[in-house]
């Protein structure tokens, strides 16, 4: 059964949902045709990408961004740290959040904004196309040490991953050669720990528009790290002794909806 919250300007849903099974509401599509167009990413290319020209920086210019981070500072400390005295003073002492968070770095899906978690409640990871790749020891430590930080030293009571619209990294994974070349140092290598919903995407909805495959393919990378995060142990034993739940959730900024989803591993 479905549960509706409503909260400025967007609508909260929560769904249940099959891993690895991707359903799009055709009400919250992305492909409208009134959504602007969908361009190929321009990431996969053989040159750096800067975020700006290359322009000299000046002492100048570093000052101000001082300021300006500064200026942040001082309102959050009148705005939230000063006012709330009581829970920055149990903050001091540790951490307790119930949630573990994987989201994406990109700038536009902040989860402490989208969801309103404060300080405290939320365990968050944020990496390219918020994926979780399966355990491995060697190659994706970094991950694997703080998944089992916050399941067995926090002992956080839900996972959640969430995917999101427009995300450029899994347009970067839809955009891999059939041969899965590569042509950059980090970006094509890390995507590809989504290499499954890609494939099922391609095999379920070749006949769809690459935009709309892009959309289908955001839900259902998050389906594949709901199953990767099965693989560690820690992980697996919590949902069994159910100390422990996973969730998938989808924010489509374009038409300000959140959608989430618990796994038939729950």
């Amino acid at each position: 059964m479905s549960t509706t919250a409503v909260i400025p300007s967007l609508s909260l849903t929560t769904v249940k949902r099959p891993a690895a099974v991707c359903s799009l509401n055709p009400n919250t599509s992305s492909s409208s045709a009134s959504s602007p167009a969908f361009n190929l990413p321009r990431l996969i290319r053989n040159a750096p990408v800067f975020a700006s020209p290359a322009v000299a920086s000046t002492a100048v210019e570093s000052m101000d961004a001082i300021q300006a981070l500064q200026s942040r500072f001082s309102k959050f400390k009148e705005d939230l740290y000063v006012k709330k005295p009581e829970l920055f003073k149990e903050l001091a002492e540790g951490q307790s959040p119930e949630f573990m968070v994987f989201a994406c770095a990109d700038s536009r899906v902040c989860p402490s904004h989208v969801l309103g978690f404060q300080p405290g409640e939320a365990f968050t990871i944020r990496n390219i196309a918020n994926m979780v790749p399966a355990w491995d020891p060697t190659r994706y430590s970094g991950v694997g040490a703080a998944i089992e930080y916050a399941v067995i030293h926090l002992k956080v009571k839900s996972i959640l991953v969430i995917g999101h619209s427009r995300c450029g990294g899994i347009k970067g994974l839809m955009s891999l050669p059939d041969d899965y070349s590569t042509s950059t140092a980090f970006i094509e290598d890390w995507v590809k720990i989504c290499l499954p919903a890609r494939e099922r995407v391609k095999e379920a909805h070749a006949h769809l528009p690459f935009a709309e495959q892009c959309t289908e393919c955001e839900k259902v990378a998050v389906d594949v790290s709901l199953e990767n995060l099965l693989t560690y142990p820690f992980v697996k034993d919590g949902i069994q002794n159910k100390t422990l739940s996973i969730l998938g959730g989808y924010y489509d900024f374009v038409s300000g909806n959140f959608e989430s989803w618990t796994p038939k591993t729950n």
